[in-house]
C-alpha cells in the first residue's frame, strides 16, 4: 500500500492508502473530514470539491496519491476558530444556504474564482465559476450574491489588496 505525505488544512499528514483510494474518500474515511460531501459519484455536482494547492477539484475524481506533497484545504480549514472566513460569513448574511448539502464545494469554489479572478466578481462570472456546482434547495440568486459579497469582504480584508 502506498503511504501518501501530504498537508490537509495546515497539518502535515502521513497514511497509508490504497492506491485507488479517491481523495473524497480519504478526507471523509481515513481523516474524519465529513464537511467534504459525496453527492453524485460522477464529478457532476460539485458537493465534494476542496483546494489542492489553490485550486478547486473535483476530490470524487482524484485519488488521493495524486495529492502527494500538496496543500489541500477542506471547509473544515476555512475558520479561524469560531470567525468564519469572509465567504463562508457571506453564505450566512446573505442567504446563500439552505440545506448546507453543496454549501462547502459552493464556498471553495468560489474562493478558487476569488483567486482567479480577483474581488469584483460580475454576476455573469460568478454563475459560470459555479457551473459545476448544483443546488437543489435555491435558485441560485442568493448564492451568487453571496459569493460577490464575500470577495469584496476578502478584498477588503486584506492588507495586500
Amino acid at each position: 500500500m502506498p503511504t501518501l505525505t501530504t498537508t490537509v488544512n495546515g497539518k502535515s499528514v502521513t497514511a497509508a492508502v490504497e492506491a485507488r483510494t479517491l481523495l473524497v474518500s480519504f478526507l471523509r474515511e481515513s481523516l474524519q473530514l465529513t464537511g467534504t460531501h459525496v453527492g453524485c459519484d460522477t464529478s457532476q455536482c460539485g458537493a465534494c470539491v476542496v483546494l489542492v494547492d489553490g485550486q478547486a477539484v473535483k476530490a470524487c475524481s482524484m485519488l488521493a496519491v495524486q495529492v502527494e506533497a500538496a496543500e489541500v484545504t477542506t471547509i473544515e480549514g476555512l475558520a479561524d476558530g469560531d470567525k468564519l472566513h469572509p465567504i463562508q460569513q457571506a453564505f450566512m448574511d446573505n442567504h446563500g444556504l439552505q440545506c448546507g448539502f453543496c454549501t462547502p464545494g459552493m464556498i471553495l469554489s468560489a474562493l478558487d474564482m476569488v483567486a482567479r479572478h480577483g474581488a469584483e466578481l460580475d454576476e455573469q462570472t460568478v454563475r459560470h465559476g459555479l457551473a459545476g456546482n448544483i443546488c437543489r434547495c435555491t435558485g441560485y440568486h442568493n448564492i451568487v450574491k453571496a459569493v460577490q459579497a464575500g470577495a469584496r469582504a476578502m478584498a477588503n480584508a486584506d492588507p495586500q489588496a
